[in-house]
């Protein structure tokens, strides 16, 4: 019980693996997207039931979280491909504030950290039913808001690290936690 929730986090980066093959297979593909975000869920879920938290397991959620994100920019590009490149900028600015934040965290904390704001999650979660709503509807607009939230939540990140004292994973935004 002790490492279920490491387990769990383990098992979305080989079924993010496993997505890659089932691209062009879209019920496959879905069935495998949807046990990944529920194991997400579930990992976080189960090492706070069980006090089983740990900076190991936190580092291997995020780790996770990046490979998904990375699995579902990779299936908008193939599924979307040219209707995308309005998104490019956005995506750019976003990859570098994300490596501008990484880089302040390990310089000032000395850990590779993403930090679990509300921001983040809603980021997360939008960028979670994006492939889902694609699937479905086709229209690449819905990425407007995924674009807008994901910048802010990332120049949010970048103003706590700035200007917290020291390292707190789990606060929630710029406006609590001081």
């Amino acid at each position: 019980m002790k490492h279920l929730a490491n387990i769990i986090s383990i098992s979305r980066i080989i079924l993010l693996i496993t997505l890659i093959y089932f691209y062009k297979n879209e019920v496959v593909f879905m069935i495998l997207y949807l046990l990944c975000g529920l194991s997400d869920v579930l990992d976080g879920y189960i090492a706070r039931r069980t006090n089983t938290q740990s900076s190991f397991g936190a580092k291997l959620d995020s780790l996770a979280d990046l490979g998904m994100s990375g699995i579902i920019i990779t299936m908008m590009i193939i599924w979307a491909g040219d209707q995308l490149t309005i998104f490019f900028p956005w995506l750019i600015v976003i990859i570098l504030i994300r490596c501008a934040n990484m880089m302040i965290a390990a310089y000032k904390y000395h850990s590779f950290v993403i930090l679990h704001t509300w921001g983040n999650k809603l980021t997360g979660l939008l960028l979670f039913i994006t492939p889902l709503v694609f699937v479905t509807t086709h229209r690449v607009a819905i990425l407007w808001p995924v674009c807008i939230i994901a910048v802010l939540s990332a120049v949010e990140e970048g103003a706590i690290h700035l200007t917290a004292n020291k390292l707190d994973v789990n606060r929630r935004s710029i406006f609590k936690g001081k």
